[in-house]
């Protein structure tokens, strides 16, 4: 077995996933934190309050709050509700390379360092 396949087998998420989280926004690579909060298995309001409580971790290069004008705009590209579910009561958050990175470290969960190291990778291979 190579390095490769046995990466690709440790794999928790699929590629194809990862992938079609990554947005631009502010001319840079982001993921927004209700698709974290899914990949890493926790409520869009935990990663959220893990966040505020360690908002001193993320600075702006890092984290940031999207406009609504933003957010009409990815709004119109993307599905922002699931079914069954009200609307979005609050403006999303938007993690850069860096944010995603320090979220393993306030999320604190095996499962969360899993899921970055395989984020950040895509990111990186993302164009």
């Amino acid at each position: 077995m190579t390095k490769t396949q046995s990466s690709k087998e440790s794999l928790i998420i699929p590629e194809e996933v990862v992938m079609n989280q990554i947005y631009y926004i502010r001319d840079q690579k982001v993921m927004l934190d209700r698709d974290l909060a899914e990949l890493y298995g926790v409520e869009t309001k935990v990663l959220k309050q893990a966040v505020k409580r360690n908002i001193d971790r993320f600075p702006n290069d890092f984290m940031f709050e999207l406009t609504k004008q933003q957010f009409e705009i990815l709004r119109s590209q993307i599905v922002t509700s699931k079914d069954g579910r009200g609307g979005t009561r609050y403006l999303p958050m938007a993690f850069t390379e860096q944010g995603v990175a320090m979220l393993s470290s306030v999320l604190n969960s095996d499962r969360a360092i899993r899921v970055n190291v395989q984020i950040i990778s895509n990111l990186h291979e993302y164009p």
